[in-house]
């Protein structure tokens, strides 16, 4: 299964945010990467320099590969309303994340394996599939092997508040993804409309 398994710190230090990570190197080093680092002249990046390196933002945020983005974004696109909202729409929806924002698992990442391995279940049924596309009012559970499972349960640390868009119950072991969250209420910095005037080029 494709996905990014190169150095996290680096990735972070390219965006200077901790996109992949808790970001506590960022603190002692926040220079680009590469050999001179802070003494290297960088220029002014010009307009497509700035959409490309936010749908790279974007792509290393959600844990997706540049073929799915783009089917994503075409999704969002065909969709009525603003395409980029769509667009974070869409990757918010995603089996993964919502397990990750569900507080079941720690990082994205983690979510991901949690799926892939069989732990997760949609509507009663086994999903294996990360990117699996929920719908509002879909039941998220843990598989009843999981449940009793140490490694799964103790990762697990609950929903944050501030995620209304889905709900985790500690005791069942269930949540729900309520609806599609609103823009402003996604806290990731990713600007999405250079990605829309990259894609419409």
């Amino acid at each position: 299964m494709a996905r990014y398994n190169g150095p996290k710190t680096k990735i972070s230090r390219i965006f200077g945010e901790p996109i992949l990570g808790n970001g506590k190197w960022l603190t002692k080093n926040s220079n680009p990467p590469g050999q001179h680092g802070a003494q290297r002249k960088r220029k002014t990046m010009g307009e497509y320099a700035l959409q490309l390196r936010e749908k790279q933002k974007a792509k290393y945020t959600y844990g997706v590969l540049e073929k799915q983005f783009r089917k994503t974004f075409e999704e969002a696109s065909r969709r009525k309303g603003v395409t980029g909202e769509n667009l974070i729409k869409l990757l918010e929806a995603r089996l993964d994340n919502t397990v990750f924002r569900m507080g079941i698992a720690p990082s994205r990442p983690a979510a991901r394996q949690l799926v892939s391995h069989k732990h997760v279940m949609v509507n009663g049924e086994v999903v294996n599939i990360p990117s699996f596309q929920l719908k509002p009012g879909d039941i998220i559970t843990l598989k009843e092997k999981s449940k009793d499972n140490s490694a799964v349960t103790s990762q697990i640390r609950g929903r944050n508040p501030k995620f209304t868009w889905v709900d985790w119950n500690e005791t069942s072991f269930q949540g729900t993804f309520i609806t599609y969250p609103e823009r402003e209420n996604v806290p990731e910095n990713i600007k999405e409309q250079l990605i829309v005037e990259l894609y419409s080029k």
